[in-house]
């Protein structure tokens, strides 16, 4: 593809040259630009938080979209054609990690503005097609010179062979972004801010506007970004250090500031998938055993209780909301890490990641709500976990929050004295071995495992359940251990008349100590007759 310069002149491309050199983007000695740059412009913290504060007491104005009826023609197929020349990967030439954009298309029409930051600099990365692989018939060919770019994700370090196609982590589409666990998978994603999530008002999606890139000079130095958020109803600064570790640890610092009120206020959201497991597969016309990116919502309150809420896909959109106060930790987990639990040779839900939120500081009373949306098909997040404040958001309130992200296979720091709840199994209760059992009694089988209370257990000493249900009568408790493992198993029967869900809670005792994390559940009645 032809190179297009005449829209920068010589000196220009000269200062844009030493920029790059600066950062280690490319050899001093290269004879070709890889990246085109604007001129340099001061960069700080302060500078952005003033400029989002400054934003929020004008009226919104809705981030630029070129050539719409292009970019409507890039669908999902089009779009996927079009790759990222990694040679031209900011910070390519350093020791760090290469960073490439993502073009805009129907999914991403929104042009968004990336900046380098060298020292106290920035430099905003201006979009050229050259940096594009694309078919010749890709609609993208038609884009105009000012298109810009919809996205960026950060590669594995050169060090690795793989280091072209794999990336660790993404910022694409309004204010969602991703990063891959211990196993090397994509799977939930997270947002800088949510408004308004399930409720009468219509949910508002504010954007990353502009991003500042500050790559890491060697492996296992982080990458900081700095992002600009801006929407109706709000406008924000964000910066974000990641760490390539196990899998990736982000910390995020926020300043926050509104334009309106707003009903619901989400902090620290995420966003994942559950269609079915074994606990309420039964009405799944599927042949595999799962489908789903998180099982369940792990929550370590502010009073130090641990508890485990397994997701369900509902009959209809439910909220649940867990009232604490100084949270110490929750998260969308995927605990189930078997690939016999899925048999899905291609989707490798057993290696998604879990997603856990460790506050920094005092957040304060307010609620960890899970949203739960009926879906039919894993194509589509239905499931939403975020920090909701207690006091009301006002117009020209100003918040911030620091929290950190840990992209892994299980929580940063598990309860190790506690059992978990493994598996969570329903079906028809009443007497066992009969079709006569009525089908609004359900019994329910919850195995707990692990976790050194349980395990050291003298055994002529049986746990006790402690179950307590919303609603509903109980029948046929029973506790026993399991015949195959160590685990220890409760059986129980809960009558609930009538459509509305029954929130039940369980958890395992000996005298006043603990020996399980809490388990709570929503059961569905209807759902299951």
């Amino acid at each position: 593809m032809t190179k297009r310069l005449s829209r920068r002149d010589l000196l220009q491309a000269s200062f844009a040259t030493a920029f790059a050199a600066g950062l280690g983007l490319i050899p001093t000695d290269a004879q070709a630009i890889p990246l085109k740059f604007g001129p340099a412009k001061p960069f700080s913290w302060d500078s952005l938080v003033k400029r989002a504060r400054e934003m929020a007491g004008k009226p919104y104005k809705a981030p630029y979209r070129p050539a719409p009826q292009i970019v409507e023609q890039i669908d999902y197929t089009a779009h996927g054609k079009i790759r990222f020349k990694t040679d031209y990967a900011l910070n390519v030439e350093s020791g760090g990690y290469p960073i490439s954009f993502f073009p805009i298309g129907r999914y991403f029409p929104k042009a968004i503005r990336m900046h380098a930051i060298d020292a106290d600099k920035a430099r905003e990365v201006l979009y050229e097609p050259e940096y594009f692989d694309m078919p010749e018939d890709s609609p993208a060919q038609k884009l105009p010179e000012d298109s810009g770019f919809a996205g960026f994700q950060i590669k594995e370090a050169k060090s690795r062979a793989d280091w072209r196609t794999q990336d660790w982590a993404a910022f694409l589409g309004a204010s969602y972004f991703r990063a891959i666990g211990a196993n090397g998978e994509y799977g939930l994603s997270a947002r800088g801010v949510a408004i308004d999530t399930a409720s009468p008002t219509p949910e508002e999606f504010p954007d990353f506007t502009e991003f500042y890139i500050q790559p890491a000079t060697a492996e296992r130095q982080p990458v900081v970004i700095y992002a600009l958020l801006d929407g109706p109803s709000i406008a924000g600064a964000y910066k974000f250090v990641l760490r390539r570790a196990e899998g990736v640890v982000i910390d995020v610092e926020n300043a926050l500031f509104m334009r309106k009120a707003v009903g619901k206020l989400g902090i620290a959201p995420m966003t994942s998938m559950f269609w079915f497991n074994e606990a309420n597969k039964g009405y799944q016309l599927e042949w595999r055993r799962a489908a789903h990116d998180s099982d369940g919502l792990a929550m370590f309150t502010g009073a130090g209780e641990r508890i485990w809420r397994p997701l369900v896909n509902p009959p209809r959109v439910s909220t649940s909301a867990f009232v604490d106060n100084n949270p110490r930790g929750f998260g969308l987990m995927q605990r189930s890490r078997d690939a016999s639990a899925y048999l899905d040779r291609w989707l490798n839900y057993e290696r998604r990641p879990s997603l856990w939120i460790e506050p920094i500081g005092a957040w304060g009373a307010g609620s960890i709500q899970l949203v739960e949306i009926p879906t039919d098909h894993e194509d589509f997040d239905n499931i939403v976990c975020l920090w909701v404040p207690k006091e009301p958001i006002k117009a020209g309130d100003a918040l911030d929050f620091r929290y950190r992200l840990h992209w892994n296979a299980d929580e940063p720091q598990p309860a190790t004295s506690l059992a978990r709840a493994i598996t969570t199994r329903i079906g028809r209760g009443g007497f066992p071995y009969t079709r006569k059992n009525p089908p609004e009694i359900k019994r329910i089988v919850i195995e707990f495992g692990g976790g050194t209370n349980l395990e050291t257990l003298p055994k002529d000493v049986k746990p006790e359940a402690v179950i307590t249900p919303s609603r509903g009568t109980l029948s046929a408790v029973f506790v026993e251990t399991t015949s195959w493992n160590k685990n220890w198993r409760v059986q129980f029967d809960i009558q609930a008349d009538g459509p509305e869900p029954v929130d039940i809670r369980c958890f395992l005792k000996n005298g006043e100590t603990a020996l399980s994390e809490t388990w709570l559940y929503q059961l569905h009645p209807q759902q299951m007759g």
